[in-house]
């Protein structure tokens, strides 16, 4: 069962004053089952600049995506379980991750959670640790750390038996 996550969201009223229209868990949850990763989505905007009229949640009634729309941004955070069992949890993954926009290759042989967007990705360690792998490298991050990941074809691997959640703003950016 992932973490909940309190979210709350300001908007306007009808006379333009600014208030709080929503206070409580966040609603949009994609949990993948044991092993797999937990994914709390709280906000997604189509555009830039953003559009901060009315009220609507713009997480709910959609399917998980992992990047965000064209010109927009998600922010999410993802709980990863210890690779001791989210790793078998990758090579059970039945899903067409091309159709989602991103590419994953699990027959990296470093680790099967390999994948690669068109983003810039700022990621910030809340809870546990991490390592952060690239084609080339690794680098542990702890909690506090932040990775600024530039579409760079990358991984993640806990290689603790504590779970590690990481806050991600994901923002779409032009392939390299």
């Amino acid at each position: 069962m992932p973490r909940p996550f309190r979210r709350v969201v300001t908007g306007h009223d009808a006379q333009g004053r600014s208030t709080f229209v929503a206070d409580g868990p966040a609603p949009t949850v994609f949990d993948r089952g044991a092993g797999a990763t937990a994914v709390t989505e709280f906000w997604e905007t189509g555009a830039t600049p953003a559009s901060n009229a009315g009220n609507d949640d713009p997480t709910l009634g959609k399917p998980q995506r992992l990047p965000p729309p064209k010109n927009g941004s998600k922010f999410r955070v993802v709980e990863y379980p210890p690779d001791s069992r989210r790793v078998a949890a990758l090579h059970g993954a039945s899903h067409d991750n091309k159709s989602e926009g991103y590419v994953r290759d699990l027959a990296n042989k470093r680790h099967p959670g390999f994948h690669k967007t068109a983003t810039i990705d700022y990621a910030i360690v809340l809870s546990g640790e991490i390592y952060a792998l690239m084609d080339e490298g690794e680098v542990l991050l702890r909690a506090g750390d932040v990775l600024i990941q530039r579409g760079t074809s990358h991984a993640w691997s806990n290689r603790t038996e504590e779970p590690c959640c990481i806050a991600f703003v994901l923002i779409d950016a032009e392939p390299v």
